[in-house]
């Protein structure tokens, strides 16, 4: 006898009887090979007998038992049985009767189908929690019952075993709805931090997209912002915090308002990656983030950038020829002891540039650099203004709504202005030799130049008013060598002096003794907005704006 499946029946005082009653039983019993049905065994003398499965009657089984069972037999799935349960649930039902008429709760739930994969297969199926006509959900599983004839000619049975689900159900619907909260309210957070509408610089066209990953993918960090410095001068900025949810999303935001609180230091794009590096760091010392800044001036035609571990730039010239802005990319923010450097790729008239998240361009299943490699396929491609050319990179990345991770991109284009359009778009410069004869010069020039360009009486003498005024305190203050440029665009006229010097000026209230310290005060009193930095190199542009009046 086998003792290990028969004692697995017995209490634990019954095992150790029936263990000293092994050695009892007869040889010729033992050595047969087979294991009789243990129907009843009786254990001692006096033991009271143990049913076994076998024993037990299946019709009173299944009738206790909580969960809906069905039987039905052949390929029309007549009825033969259905328990109490069952009846319960759904009403009692006709025995003899195909179950398309005699169970509609089965065909509403599509399982007369699966009744026939059964029967065709010999194999059990299942239909995970659905939801039934009497507002609770179960879990169907079909098994065969019989062979598709048995010995008597009898048609195959299949049984359906209904488990209730519903709280099961209920507590997974209350958790997606709870998740799905959570994710709107990520989602949300993330949109509000992002600009909701980008400046617009004179000289640079600009598009953006955010799209957040889908339902089954947590909100990112993903970010994006246009600042306009002054000067003509444009900071873009892209990002992406390594995490998810609500709290990247924060840091995200705070990162974001860092960036443009750095930005009007108007320093270089390492510099305020440096400043950003440490800022990161204290904010959540757990989590990193990238991030790419750069600087368009339209004076240089030059894009100068710093990255700290973000993907690089692309950048398509006017001749369809896409640039890869690799180096220099430092680690990413927040993990410190790094100097990061700034490099310069070419955005002259005509070229588009492209600032983007890893969302766009990584799939799990190819390498990054095939992923950036198509996107510089797609540029090469595009035309159109920056949005068209956005929406273009967007659908040829394959993003769609169900998109595993969110994805940010900024366009930027550098149009080439010609006709009428390039006469609004006009630079002059003089380079400032001697010492204070020097200032004349300059004060004959701004006139000269801003009469050319036909502006207004009231606005020509203040532009030359604040070209005398940057001069004379570049000429006191500054060193060789020394420059006049003035710019306008459609919108304002730009007037900047650089000199040598990297000493930045700063508007003081001048004493009515004073004989110096009334330039800067009268420049920021006269133009509609003035600013300096730092050149590189060494020395330094003091500049100043007015904005041009509107024409109908």
């Amino acid at each position: 006898m086998n003792f290990t499946r028969w004692s697995a029946r017995l209490p634990g005082t019954q095992r150790r009887a029936a263990a000293r009653t092994e050695h009892a039983v007869s040889p010729d019993r033992r050595g047969d090979g087979s294991v009789p049905a243990a129907r009843v065994e009786r254990l001692t003398g006096d033991s009271p007998p143990v049913p076994a499965v076998d024993g037990l009657p299946a019709r009173e089984v299944l009738d206790r038992v909580p969960a809906l069972v069905a039987l039905v037999h052949g390929p029309d799935h007549r009825i033969a049985y259905v328990n109490d349960a069952y009846a319960t649930a759904f009403g009692a039902r006709p025995l003899g009767e195909p179950a398309r008429e005699a169970l509609p709760e089965l065909a509403e739930l599509g399982l007369l189908p699966l009744l026939d994969q059964v029967l065709r297969s010999g194999r059990p199926r299942t239909l995970k929690s659905r939801k039934a006509p009497d507002g609770r959900s179960y879990t169907f599983t079909c098994t065969p019952a019989a062979e598709q004839r048995d010995r008597d000619g009898a048609e195959g049975a299949v049984l359906v075993f209904a488990t209730d689900v519903t709280d099961h159900a209920e507590a997974a619907e209350r958790l997606r709805a709870s998740e799905r909260r959570q994710r709107e309210t990520a989602v949300t957070l993330q949109r509000s931090l992002l600009p909701q509408e980008l400046e617009e610089p004179d000289d640079l066209r600009i598009a953006a997209t955010y799209q957040p990953g889908g339902t089954e993918a947590a909100v990112g960090g993903d970010w994006y912002d246009v600042i306009t410095l002054g000067g003509g001068r444009t900071a873009l900025v892209i990002g992406d915090v390594m995490g998810r949810g609500v709290r990247a999303a924060a840091v995200m935001g705070q990162l974001r308002t860092a960036v443009r609180a750095y930005a009007r230091l108007d320093l270089p794009p390492h510099e305020v990656l440096q400043l950003l590096d440490g800022l990161a760091a204290e904010i959540d010392a757990n989590q990193i983030a990238t991030c790419a800044y750069a600087i368009h001036d339209p004076n240089e035609g030059r894009l100068v950038y710093a990255s700290a571990g973000h993907l690089p730039i692309l950048v398509r010239d006017e001749n369809g020829t896409v640039l890869r802005a690799d180096e220099p990319t430092g680690p990413p923010l927040g993990t410190g002891g790094w100097m990061h450097a700034s490099g310069s790729v070419p955005l002259g008239p005509g070229s588009t540039a492209v600032l983007y998240t890893d969302g766009l361009v990584e799939r799990r299943d190819e390498d990054l650099d095939e992923g950036i490699a198509a996107l510089e396929r797609a540029l090469a491609g595009a035309t159109g203004s920056p949005q068209v050319i956005c929406d273009r990179l967007v659908r040829s990345a394959g993003v769609t709504a169900d998109h595993d991770d969110d994805v940010a991109v900024l366009v930027l284009q550098h149009p080439a202005r010609t006709g009428a359009d390039g006469e609004l778009f006009r630079n002059a410069a003089l380079e400032l030799l001697g010492g204070v004869e020097a200032a004349p010069r300059a004060r004959a020039f701004a006139s000269g130049v801003l009469t050319s360009w036909r502006f207004p009486a009231e606005l020509h003498d203040l532009g030359v008013l604040a070209a005398s005024e940057l001069v004379a305190n570049s000429l006191q203050h500054g060193t060789p060598p020394m420059r006049l440029r003035l710019r306008r665009t459609d919108r304002r006229l730009i007037i900047e002096v650089t000199d040598g010097d990297d000493h930045l000026p700063r508007r003081r209230r001048a004493e009515p003794a004073d004989e110096s310290g009334r330039g800067i005060a009268i420049v920021a009193t006269i133009a509609s907005n003035w600013g300096s930095r730092r050149t590189p190199g060494g020395g330094k542009a003091v500049w100043c704006e007015f904005a041009l009046p509107r024409t109908p």
